[in-house]
């Protein structure tokens, strides 16, 4: 069993920054990926940033140079720091952590992005 938890959404303005935060738990013996996806209504879910255990990092261009992915592999944790927000990075966020037993992901982490 794997638990996977967000913590750090919420309400900011324009041009500001929030850090999210995700802890894996549980039966975890080797985890390749540790990312954060996002899904805005009437949106599909899409890729934000991954991050590999060797810190080989990808993010979606509209976040390039905004975002920064950054993990703990002896805590199992994965940051996604946030600056410059846009309205339209307004969506819930999900952690999703791929180990060598499957695919898991967080329960989301609503940002709204609002002046």
């Amino acid at each position: 069993q794997v638990q996977v938890v967000e913590s750090g959404g919420g309400l900011v303005q324009p041009g500001g920054s929030l850090r999210l935060s995700c802890a894996a738990s549980g039966s975890i013996f080797n985890i390749y990926l540790m990312g954060w996806y996002r899904q805005a209504p009437g949106k599909q879910r899409e890729l934000v940033a991954h991050i590999a255990g060797d810190s080989m990092t990808a993010y979606v261009d509209s976040v390039k140079g905004r975002f920064t992915i950054s993990r703990d592999n002896a805590k199992n944790t994965v940051d996604l720091q946030m600056n410059s927000l846009k309205p339209e990075d307004t969506a819930v966020y999900y952690c999703n952590v791929q180990t060598n037993r499957g695919s898991y992901w967080g329960q989301g982490t609503q940002v709204t992005v609002s002046s």
